[in-house]
């Protein structure tokens, strides 16, 4: 589902952008997946640029920096494994391109402290990590200003997001429209991409997949790391005997055979409602499924990272495009505001 974008200045015939970006916080996972292969529909439909935000990642690695760039290095050969082609959009790290930190500079100038504070993740994040108020630092707080940033530097007309994202794009939006009423129309307010076919991809033990609740399988667990994990999976706790009606819809491993295999899942729910197959099997079957998923992503992601020049190459290339757009925008926003 396309928002249709709004944008103060005429673009009639330009070729339409989009920004997207994942953090370099650790192993991407099944569901980063889902949204990687969303992102490799787009690339074909848009000029795209993809962030590796390694500057978003201090806000819960500070004390921890060692670890960005390698895992940086890890996320850009995930990104080109899982579909998107270095030829056909930017692929690049955040921190490369320093005209995203002068932007958020200037955008943090005109953005309200009340707006920062109502976005609902900035609590969600405080609360998570236990902090109180000497503990929350500015980069915390002013996460959605250097995400806005991130995006309006190359002009974007829309940006891929899930639903729990909206509220941040939505700020993005009015930091957008209070920048042109203040200084003239230079950017466009960003519309929504929200993908509705894209699963919420459950994690082993029925919690939404994620590297923080240790429940994922990652795009780099070998074959045997697949098979011990989809047998301690959760699976429908009424199930006892293969016998036993199970409920697939309370199931971890039917929901992730219903997104790894759309054309054959509802065969085994059926036959997992009427006991006429067990968990065993169940977890058997996803495990090949996954595996062949998966097999082509571990093949591609090995030979890239053995290869550290050619991935350099393509993550310079990338760099060099996103600072030509990145360029351009800043000398508008300065000239703008008169600096």
């Amino acid at each position: 589902m396309v928002e249709a974008p709004s944008a103060p200045h005429s673009d009639a015939g330009e070729e339409k952008r989009i920004l997207s970006g994942m953090q370099p916080t650790g192993a991407l996972h099944l569901g980063n997946l889902e949204v990687l292969r969303a992102w490799a529909k787009l690339q074909h439909e848009y000029r795209m640029f993809c962030c590796i935000v390694d500057w978003h990642a201090l806000t819960t690695m500070f004390d921890r920096t060692q670890e960005i760039g390698p895992a940086a290095q890890a996320v850009a050969a995930d990104y080109i494994a899982a579909g998107l082609d270095p030829d056909r959009c930017s692929i690049f790290i955040q921190s490369h391109v320093k005209e995203h930190a002068e932007l958020h500079l200037l955008l943090s100038m005109v953005t309200p402290l009340g707006w920062l504070e109502r976005v609902p993740t900035f609590k969600e994040k405080r609360d998570n990590l236990q902090l109180n108020e000497e503990s929350v630092s500015y980069g915390l707080l002013g996460y959605p200003v250097l995400q806005a940033a991130d995006i309006l530097v190359y002009r974007a007309h829309a940006v891929p997001v899930g639903k729990d994202q909206l509220p941040h794009l939505e700020l993005t939006r009015e930091i957008a429209r209070r920048f042109n009423n203040l200084y003239g129309p230079v950017f466009p307010e960003p519309a929504s991409i929200v993908n509705e076919a894209t699963a919420v991809i459950p994690g082993l033990d029925g919690r939404k997949m994620s590297k923080s609740y240790n429940n994922a399988i990652y795009l780099s667990d070998d074959a045997d790391t697949v098979a011990r994990k989809v047998n301690e999976a959760f699976t429908c706790p009424t199930k006892i005997r293969k016998t036993d009606p199970g409920i697939p819809e309370n199931c971890v491993v039917c929901q992730l055979r219903r997104v790894y295999d759309p054309d054959g899942y509802q065969t085994s729910w059926e036959e997992d409602r009427q006991g006429l197959r067990g968990c065993v099997q169940n977890k058997r079957e996803l495990t090949e499924i996954l595996n062949a998923t998966l097999e082509p992503i571990r093949k591609r992601r090995k030979e890239l990272l053995a290869d550290p020049e050619s991935l350099a190459r393509y993550l310079r290339e990338g760099e060099d495009r996103a600072r030509a757009l990145a360029s351009d925008t800043m000398r508008d926003v300065r000239a703008a505001m008169h600096l």
